[in-house]
């Protein structure tokens, strides 16, 4: 099995270059596996941990380390979903994907001399529409192995041969599971391509908040639209979706009456348009959407900090 880092040189002797150059691909694949980069990070980490404590004579005998880790990676993080929907029931509140900003303004989490860092681009996520909000919460949806066959064969075009050397099941079974997770995809109507004029009607949706002006809110949203919140449990967030175009305009004002000074940013949303709120500089929430017909049909809001790590202004001059 290749991977998109393969290169021709003797996988006898695999070379540390080889080795680490694998990062980018695997934090790739197990952030669309499990949803949240922290979990991608921790799952790459248990990954590398595995082949340094081979021995040197077996790591030599494997002929593509490329293929071995996305292998070990991709089986840590199956252990990893099925041990998340047991979190996730106890999560307070509702459980959104971890958002991601552009890479251009990725901010790594410590801070070195009073400014914050920029992050390895290895760890960079590619944006495309396989991290799109509505995609990942569809993939939510999935059990582990429609998850798994889907996201390695369907987004990372590996052949059902090689994914099921990876999980352990037959070529007709992981054929099965991809098609059952398309079928979930179809269902939810999941927008597999941007939308025109997207950018402007986030930014008229901005404005209309900004203005409290609850009539045009209700125009911009779709009549059977839903906002979704994740706290966490940490932060103060509605607890259950908030349903229908005048009951989510409401709520966004009552949200601007009792958050004075709340500024709105304009920023990309894993590779979407997207809301940032900042209040004394500190991003508190980050919002996704999605749309349907020229309006606003789902908004994701995150406010849990845990998840917010990447967009932090924490620690900027």
């Amino acid at each position: 099995m290749s991977t998109p880092s393969e290169t021709g040189q003797d996988r006898a002797e695999p070379g540390l270059s080889a080795i680490v150059g694998e990062r980018r691909h695997l934090i790739n694949l197990a952030y669309r596996l499990l949803g949240s980069l922290a979990e991608a990070e921790d799952a790459v980490q248990e990954t590398y941990a595995r082949w340094y404590a081979m021995p040197r004579e077996r790591q030599q005998a494997v002929e593509s380390p490329g293929a071995w880790l996305t292998t070990v990676a991709t089986r840590v993080c199956l252990d990893v979903l099925g041990s998340a929907r047991v979190r996730r029931e106890r999560y307070v509140g509702a459980w959104i994907p971890e958002p991601l900003p552009d890479r251009t303004e990725w901010i790594s989490g410590p801070a070195v001399g009073g400014r914050a860092e920029p992050a390895d681009p290895a760890d960079r996520v590619t944006l495309d529409e396989s991290v799109n909000m509505a995609f990942l919460v569809v993939l939510e949806s999935m059990t582990p192995a429609e998850r798994v066959a889907f996201i390695l064969h369907d987004v990372f075009r590996y052949p059902f041969a090689e994914v099921a050397d990876i999980v352990g099941r037959t070529p007709a079974a992981c054929r099965q599971l991809a098609s059952s997770a398309r079928r979930r995809m179809r269902a939810a109507q999941a927008p597999a391509a941007p939308t025109a004029g997207e950018a402007g009607l986030v930014r008229d949706f901005k404005e209309a908040w900004e203005a409290k002006d609850i009539k045009a809110l209700v125009d911009l949203l779709d009549p059977d639209a839903t906002m979704v919140a994740d706290g966490g449990g940490l932060v103060g967030a509605v607890l259950r979706p908030v349903e229908g175009s005048e009951r989510i305009a409401q709520y966004l004002i009552h949200i601007a009456d009792k958050a004075p000074g709340l500024a709105l940013l304009e920023r990309t949303v894993n590779g979407r348009p997207g809301l940032v709120a900042q209040r004394a500089g500190l991003t508190v929430t980050v919002a996704a959407f999605s749309l349907v017909g020229g309006r606003i049909a789902r908004i994701w809001a995150v406010r849990n900090p845990e998840k917010l790590r990447p967009w932090t202004e924490h620690g900027r001059t």
